[in-house]
């Protein structure tokens, strides 16, 4: 069992909750957060919102997912970034537990 964290734009929530679906995950949580990126150090020319702080509508989800999910997980979301044509991607991360009730 390891915990996934999964954090993008808002607008992927759907195409998220496909990929956790066909992945074999049933059961996950979500919120709505702030993605932030501090670009103060672009040139101002070169960045498109003229501003030093960049706050995006963002998404994450939790979930506790069996090892024999993981890897149909990241291979589809792996795909799916390589589908995007957008410099926003799909970001996933794993963690160890230590122990589980």
């Amino acid at each position: 069992m390891k915990l996934v964290l999964i954090t993008a734009v808002h607008s992927f929530k759907r195409e998220i909750q496909h990929l956790l679906k066909e992945s074999g995950v049933k059961t996950y949580s979500y919120r709505n957060v702030t993605g932030f990126k501090d670009v103060s150090e672009e040139a101002l020319a070169s960045n498109w919102f003229g501003s030093e702080v960049n706050e995006n509508e963002s998404i994450a989800f939790y979930a506790f997912v069996p090892i024999e999910n993981l890897e149909k997980l990241y291979a589809l979301i792996f795909a799916f970034n390589q589908e995007l044509e957008t410099k926003s991607k799909v970001h996933l991360a794993t963690f160890n537990i230590e122990k589980f009730i």
